[in-house]
């Protein structure tokens, strides 16, 4: 599957797509968010369209910190679920983080999540976890 990476122009369209997807887990734990306060939270940092023969399927979301890159974000449209672009995602994460001249890759996932497989196929270890999130790290190289 040819999946490319580009810096987002369309916040609004990469917030429906991560409000579709989480809502399930908004409506479970009471958080009231809607697309707009997804654009509010998301724009600072780095978002990236996930295209699949130009179109948009996806986003990721990335944010920088001194010690380490932050997964903030690998939201896939449901009908490209389950075919490699979640992994091509954490891929590209991991090429960046390394580009970014850091070694560690950290992001926090709902523990109902089944995208905890993903991350754990991939790399990621459990450093910690609350209630609801585990805390998870890998090492890139």
């Amino acid at each position: 599957m040819d999946i490319t990476f580009k810096p987002s122009t369309n916040l609004i369209e990469l917030a429906k797509i991560t409000f579709n997807n989480m809502e399930p887990y908004y409506r479970k734990y009471s958080v009231d968010w809607r697309v707009q306060e997804i654009v509010e939270k998301t724009s600072g940092l780095e978002n990236f369209d996930i295209l699949h023969q130009s179109s948009i399927v996806g986003v990721l979301r990335l944010q920088y910190d001194v010690d380490y890159c932050y997964l903030r974000d690998i939201q896939v449209d449901p009908l490209f679920q389950n075919k490699g672009i979640g992994k091509a995602a954490l891929m590209e994460a991991k090429r960046l983080t390394l580009n970014y001249g850091l070694k560690d890759l950290k992001l926090r996932v709902f523990k109902i999540s089944p995208a905890i497989n993903l991350y754990k196929r991939n790399g990621f270890t459990v450093e910690s976890e609350d209630d609801r999130f585990f805390n998870m790290v890998a090492k890139v190289s």
